[in-house]
């Protein structure tokens, strides 16, 4: 069931490996594509706003020099500055005196010259004369703006002269209180009213509608705004030859990663498959690494710790089988071994030394299942021992499901079985949550072991973790001492226990059995219960 789990798990983590990455790929490719089209757009907008603006402060300018003047009216005086302006102005074709809605003179001598009904007073106090007539042409190309009595007339498509790579692109400039059914003062290509509102209260914005990528800026210093709008037929020209690019090495990176996942999961079967192989031919065995009483330095425990040799010799680390056993549900066969294997080793040492406790490390199955006490009690019962004998160690992870792993330590507990907490610091634990738990002994990851007196960021962890320890009054064991510094640190902390390197490797029972009677240590006092 385990197996056909993986399998699901692993044929969909292929299947999203496959498709996401050219999906990821596609999309940004239109992205990519969208960015560069909009910055596109949004370039000719602002020229079109740079040049409106432009032409309007060259307009007015020229008619605050004939507000200054104060010159007569159509004097020669007058129209001498009028021609001087019209002539040294770049957007300006024409300035003059107005006199109601009529150029009575202007820099074009003394022919009068209509404005046009077509005007609109702006909140700035320009008037605009969206269509200067010349003569009987009313589809005259001029534009006027007047303030106070003076206009200057201009060519409407100047704001419009710019360059555009793309032929077709539409360019309007609107005037954002000029609301004559909301038509451009001037334009090129298509343009559609409704466009202008898409801008709100913002400075610029792009959009894609009816068919373009619109973008819209606003002019900074006049109620004015700029329009581009680029037709969606080069967005998606663009986006399929960024696509062209992108997708091809999306797919061969999803390809890649599907590869991966399909060798890690082989890799991981075919480890799992090891395994169960590896039950059956009786491959696993047990090192005991001794646990020492700091202030006596005396051996009062081991803990059991498994290990894998294969038929090819090959030596597999716990940190590869162990979380493989896990996730296939195998874990709780090799705990099972541990425990035969433990009968066999010991035999009857414990009954002979009834102070001294072999520490076994439970999973969080073993922790779900009713069995576990049923298997430590038929231990404790052939190899004539007492529950203190045994000691449990568990994982934080092991720890997460409350609900499960409390009944199970409270049962062991009940039973004289003592429990302690593994490789705290590495996960999730907290005061809080410890105390969630009946639980005897907390154990120090070698990880916070090291770094005593490295001033490192851990190094003040060990400190916190043992007064944690005592505040909830456990025993304290801490794992990877190697030097005489870190045990005389944790001795003066008041640590009680220790294992590692600096007292003795893990070994066969053989071995260690031999170095516990030539250190003369006999029967150790009780470390459970002191």
């Amino acid at each position: 069931m385990k197996q056909r789990a993986v399998f699901v798990a692993t044929s969909l983590a292929m299947l999203v490996a496959v498709t996401i990455p050219p999906w990821l790929a596609l999309r940004e490719a239109g992205q990519q594509a969208y960015r560069a089209e909009a910055d596109l757009a949004l370039g000719y907008a602002n020229d079109i706003v740079r040049r409106a603006d432009d032409t309007e402060k060259q307009a007015l300018a020229g008619i605050g020099l004939l507000e200054r003047s104060g010159h007569p009216p159509c004097s020669d005086a007058s129209q001498a500055l009028m021609r001087l302006i019209d002539l040294t102005s770049i957007y300006i074709q024409a300035v003059g005196h107005v006199e109601d809605g009529v150029l009575v003179c202007s820099s074009m001598g003394d022919d009068p010259v209509p404005l046009g009904s077509l005007a609109f007073r702006s909140s700035t106090g320009v008037t605009l004369h969206a269509r200067v007539p010349l003569g009987n042409d009313v589809k005259s190309p001029l534009l006027g703006f007047q303030k106070g009595n003076f206009a200057a007339l201009i060519h409407r498509d100047l704001p419009l002269d710019t360059w555009t790579a793309v032929p077709d692109v539409s360019l309007a400039m609107m005037h954002l209180e000029f609301s004559r059914n909301g038509k451009p003062v001037t334009h090129r290509g298509h343009v559609d009213p409704g466009w202008l509102p898409r801008l709100g209260d913002r400075n610029q914005v792009t959009v894609v509608t009816g068919g373009y990528l619109v973008a819209l800026v606003r002019s900074r210093q006049f109620p004015t705004a700029g329009i581009a709008a680029v037709p969606v037929s080069y967005l998606d020209r663009r986006t399929g030859g960024l696509a062209w690019r992108f997708v091809p090495a999306g797919a061969i990176a999803g390809l890649a990663l599907a590869l991966a996942i399909f060798l890690v999961a082989r890799q991981q079967l075919s480890l799992a498959s090891a395994v169960r192989q590896g039950l059956r031919r009786n491959e696993f065995f047990l090192a005991y690494q001794p646990i020492v009483e700091l202030a006596t330095g005396r051996w009062v425990g081991v803990e059991a710790l498994l290990r894998w040799r294969r038929s090819n010799g090959e030596m597999i680390g716990p940190d590869l089988f162990i979380p493989v056993a896990e996730r296939t549900g195998t874990i709780t066969k090799l705990t099972e071994r541990v425990v035969e294997l433990v009968h066999r080793d010991v035999g009857g040492f414990l009954a002979h030394h009834p102070a001294f406790h072999i520490a076994l490390n439970l999973s969080a199955a073993d922790l779900n299942s009713p069995r576990t006490k049923i298997l430590l009690d038929k231990l404790l019962a052939d190899a004539g021992a007492a529950p203190s004998n045994l000691i449990v160690e568990m994982t934080e992870r092991a720890l997460l499901n409350v609900s499960t792993a409390k009944p199970v330590i409270a049962d062991l507990r009940a039973g004289g079985i003592e429990v302690a907490v593994d490789d705290f610091g590495t996960g999730y634990s907290s005061l809080s949550y410890l105390e969630s738990f009946d639980v005897d002994f907390l154990k120090i990851d070698r990880a916070f072991t090291e770094a005593i007196g490295t001033r490192s960021p851990t190094d003040q962890v060990v400190h916190h973790i043992i007064a944690m320890a005592q505040t909830m009054q456990l025993r304290i064991i801490a794992e990877g001492v190697e030097t005489e510094a870190q045990a005389e640190y944790l001795l003066a902390r008041g640590v009680q226990f220790a294992q590692g390197w600096r007292f003795a490797k893990a070994m066969p029972w053989n071995e260690f059995r031999t170095a516990f009677e030539e250190r003369g240590f006999g029967s150790p006092r009780v470390a459970a219960n002191h």
